[in-house]
């Protein structure tokens, strides 16, 4: 065998996922084990050059046609100058882990947010497989995006491009503070946490709703109560779908994408979440905007970090 290969890394809190690509975006291979944070920023890594090594000692690979490593993480990254400034659930700080994996693996090696690796694993070879031009929301806990430009990962200035969970689209009358401390952030209604947040209220307020005896809610099951006829979780649903259209109606009129594609927890409602999220996006969105456009469920599920992250090396 004579084609090169590229390594994706999932850095996680608990796991370090690795996987091995074709030029194609192919997965050929994967590994996990644990991170080791609590043993601390040396010890993760010593795992992750160490998964690095086996996954291709593991593989009918050689170690010479590894053309590359790269790296996806939930943090703030220095992407230019490859060092991850803050990333609280490895123990992150500071941290030139571009220029320490280089100096083991001898590789080049690229680091990115966990929300842009995702995006260009699904623009490469999953829903936006082929589309030169596309965005991608990941709906979990909070709402991440990233932005593929010409078949490249968009990262602005300051590589911080693509924060679609913060742009503000709820009225002043009816926003709460989102976690990064401004009023009215998508986050703040079309995540899993915004989800549940506004079915406790629902139940706090007394209203009648199916969800009143669940003792602890989850998205899932507000997204299982709408499906089944109840109006409360209908109109919470209806309303995390709005947002998140009138998001893609603004996004829309700067970059004018082919796909919208959404991943994350979140987008396994199906048909009850996507049917509002295109009617609100047909609505709001003008029409020479619209043309052409779809917005559709992402394909790779956890491999699209694996995957995005070994992209970088040729598309970033």
């Amino acid at each position: 065998m004579s084609e090169n290969i590229y390594v994706g890394v999932d850095l996680g809190g608990t796991t370090i996922k690795v996987g091995i690509c074709n030029a194609e975006g192919t997965l050929l291979h994967t590994y996990e084990g644990p991170t080791g944070t609590a043993d601390g920023v040396d010890a993760v890594i010593d795992n992750i050059e160490k998964y690095v090594r086996l996954i291709v000692e593991e593989s009918p690979y050689s170690w010479e046609q590894l053309a590359g490593v790269g790296a996806g993480l939930a943090g703030f990254t220095n992407i230019r100058e490859g060092i991850i400034i803050l990333a609280p659930n490895i123990g992150f700080r500071d941290v030139p882990i571009r220029s320490i994996l280089e100096g083991r693996l001898n590789k080049p090696v690229k680091i990115d947010n966990d929300a842009n690796v995702a995006a260009l694993g699904e623009a490469w070879s999953g829903a936006g497989r082929g589309i030169e031009n596309c965005v991608c929301y990941t709906l979990g806990t909070g709402v991440g995006g990233g932005i593929i430009i010409n078949g490249k990962v968009y990262q602005g200035f300051g590589g911080l491009a693509g924060e679609l969970g913060h742009i503000s689209v709820v009225p002043d009358l009816e926003a709460i503070q989102c976690g990064c401390g401004n009023m009215g952030c998508l986050e703040t209604v079309s995540s899993a946490t915004g989800i549940i947040r506004m079915a406790n209220d629902a139940v706090a307020r007394g209203d009648r709703t199916s969800l009143s005896s669940v003792e602890k809610i989850a998205a899932k099951e507000v997204f299982d109560a709408a499906k089944a006829g109840d109006e409360v979780a209908l109109r919470i649903v209806n309303r995390a779908a709005f947002y998140l259209g009138k998001s893609m109606a603004a996004v829309a009129a700067v970059l004018n994408p082919e796909v919208f594609i959404v991943g994350g927890g979140v987008s396994k409602a199906g048909d009850i979440l996507f049917d509002e999220v295109r009617r609100v996006f047909a609505k709001l969105a003008p029409e020479p905007l619209q043309k052409g456009v779809t917005i559709v469920p992402a394909e790779l599920g956890n491999d699209a970090g694996i995957i995005g992250a070994a992209g970088l090396l040729l598309r970033s």
